[in-house]
């Protein structure tokens, strides 16, 4: 199974194992399954740690780095993407969010938010 993390489970996978759900570490740890990060995810890190955000005390580039040697695959943002934001729901109001289902969609791969 394809695996598109949200931002938060990235964080916590890379600082904070305690704080995923058994059903997420679950999922990431079974072999069969690829896990994905997407740019926007770098991209929310980036802004937010900028800020001072409490809860996104951590470096980018660090965090990418990590991601790609632990056999994480990047998930670019394509136009296509894009399009398909305007598309959802008013569930996720958050941009990244939104991003992020989008960029699930089409059933080639699974968000998992927590």
């Amino acid at each position: 199974m394809h695996l598109l993390l949200d931002t938060h489970v990235l964080l916590w996978a890379a600082g904070m194992p305690d704080r995923l759900p058994r059903q997420a570490l679950d999922l990431m740890l079974n072999p069969e399954n690829q896990l994905y990060f997407s740019a926007a995810s770098i991209w929310e890190v980036t802004i937010k740690s900028g800020l001072g955000r409490s809860d996104f005390q951590v470096q980018p580039e660090i965090l990418r780095r990590g991601l790609v040697e632990n056999n994480y695959s990047e998930l670019a943002i394509t136009s296509a993407h894009a399009l398909a934001v305007g598309h959802l729901p008013a569930v996720h109001k958050e941009p990244f969010d939104r991003i992020l289902v989008a960029q699930a969609g089409g059933g080639r791969s699974s968000a998992f938010n927590c």
